[in-house]
C-alpha cells in the first residue's frame, strides 16, 4: 500500500470517528430508533402525495399549536413534488389565518388575511412567549427539523449508511419519539415535575407531553387512525418541509451519473484511439 493511500485511509478513519463522537451525531443516553421504510429513501425515492397530505393534516390539527414552520410558505404546499394542493385550496387555507403586516399609512402594524406567498404563521409572537406557554421549554421550528435530528447505529452500520447515503435518520428519530411515550419508566428513574419519559429522547425525559393518541385526527381515505400511522405521516411531511426538492435532486443526480458514465467511456475510447499507434 502506498504511503499516500495509507495516509488518506487514516485521515478518513479519524474524521469518521470524530463525527461519530460529536454531540450532533449521536443522541447520547437515548434508545436507538428502528430504521423505517420510507418511500423517499434510496436513489429513486419519491414522496407519497397522499401521505404528505395526511401528514399536513396531523401537523395542522396537532403540532401547529406549538411548533412553527417559518421557512415554508403556503404556496409551497401546491408545488410539484409536495402535498399537491390546488391553488384554490391554498388561497382558502391562507385566508383562514391573520398575518401581521405594515406599517400602514398611519405608521401602525395591522393584520390582514393570509396570502399564498405568506410564510406559515408562528403560534407564538416570540421565543419568550413560547417558553412561557410551555413551562420554560422552547418548541423547535419544524422547517428543517427532519434534517437536523439524527442518531448513530454503531460504527459499522453508520459506515454503511455513509456508503449507501441513507439520509432518513431524522424521520426515523421523529417517528420513534412520537411512538415512544407508552414505554414504562425504568425502575429507579424519576424525572423532574413537568417532564415525561421517552426512551428515544436524550436523557430519557422530555418536556413535551404525549402529543397524539389513536383516533385523534380523522382520516378520510381509510388509512388507520393510529399513533404509529400519525407518526409516519407527519414525519414524512416534515421531511418534505426540510427538503421540498428531494425528488428533483435525486432525478438530477441520476442523470448526472449516467452522463459521467457515458463521458468516461468516451474518454477511454478516445484515449485508446489517440495513443494506439504510439509505442509505450
Amino acid at each position: 500500500m502506498s504511503r499516500t493511500l495509507s495516509v488518506a485511509i487514516k485521515a478518513a478513519a479519524i474524521a469518521f470517528a470524530s463525527l461519530a463522537a460529536s454531540p450532533g451525531f449521536a443522541a447520547e443516553g437515548a434508545s436507538t430508533p428502528h430504521k423505517q421504510d420510507w418511500t423517499f429513501s434510496g436513489p429513486f425515492g419519491h414522496f407519497d402525495q397522499a401521505q404528505l397530505q395526511r401528514g399536513f393534516k396531523v401537523y395542522r390539527e396537532v403540532c401547529a399549536a406549538c411548533h412553527g414552520m417559518r421557512l415554508v410558505s403556503f404556496r409551497n404546499l401546491m408545488e410539484e413534488g409536495g402535498p399537491g394542493f390546488s391553488e384554490g385550496q391554498i388561497r382558502l387555507l391562507a385566508a383562514e389565518y391573520q398575518i401581521q403586516d405594515g406599517p400602514g399609512e398611519d405608521g401602525q402594524m395591522f393584520e390582514r388575511p393570509g396570502r399564498p406567498s405568506d410564510r406559515w404563521p408562528s403560534p407564538f409572537p416570540n421565543e419568550q412567549a413560547a417558553r412561557a406557554s410551555n413551562g420554560g421549554a422552547y418548541p423547535p421550528d419544524f422547517s428543517v427539523l427532519a434534517k437536523a435530528r439524527t442518531y448513530t447505529r454503531g460504527f459499522w452500520l453508520s459506515l454503511l449508511d455513509l456508503v449507501t447515503q441513507y439520509q432518513e435518520h431524522g424521520v426515523d428519530y421523529i417517528h420513534a419519539l412520537l411512538t415512544g411515550y407508552d414505554q414504562p419508566v425504568p425502575e429507579g428513574q424519576q424525572g423532574q415535575p413537568g417532564l415525561h419519559y421517552n426512551p428515544y429522547f436524550p436523557g430519557g425525559w422530555i418536556a413535551m407531553a404525549k402529543p397524539i393518541n389513536d383516533g385523534q385526527v380523522e382520516y378520510t381515505d381509510g388509512t388507520p387512525a393510529t399513533v404509529d400511522q400519525y407518526a409516519r405521516d407527519v414525519s414524512a411531511f416534515m421531511m418534505w418541509a426540510a427538503e421540498p426538492h428531494l425528488e428533483t435532486r435525486k432525478q438530477t443526480g441520476f442523470i448526472v451519473i449516467i452522463f459521467l458514465a457515458v463521458f468516461a467511456g468516451l474518454l477511454y475510447f478516445t484515449k485508446k484511439k489517440v495513443w494506439s499507434s504510439v509505442a509505450h
